[in-house]
């Protein structure tokens, strides 16, 4: 009966492996983005003046979503800037969580 018990503990075991070697290899793969991020961002501490090639280095894309009301100035539009090796500030941090979970 402990025999039994202990080779299925150990079939579970062996099947977790897969997916936690996974789970640390996107740890691993985020850790490397966020340093590569932060060691351009040293780089730049005073930014006097955003110019063409600070947008380049560090922003990869900006979706800017429909307004609300058509034709309205004041409308909300929801803007959403992905950033070069980290992508979403608020996603990066979410997808962070859901792997170190």
């Amino acid at each position: 009966m402990l025999s039994t018990d202990y080779t299925n503990e150990q079939d579970s075991l062996k099947e977790r492996i897969p997916q936690a070697v996974e789970r640390i290899n996107k740890l691993q793969v985020s850790i490397s983005n966020v340093s590569r991020f932060v060691e351009k961002a040293k780089r730049y501490t005073e930014i006097p003046e955003l110019t063409g090639e600070l947008l380049h280095l560090f922003i990869e894309r900006i979706e800017v979503g429909e307004r609300g009301e058509r034709y309205s100035r004041t409308a909300e539009q929801k803007i959403i800037i992905h950033y070069r090796d980290i992508g979403v500030l608020g996603a990066f941090a979410e997808e962070a969580q859901k792997i170190a979970g």
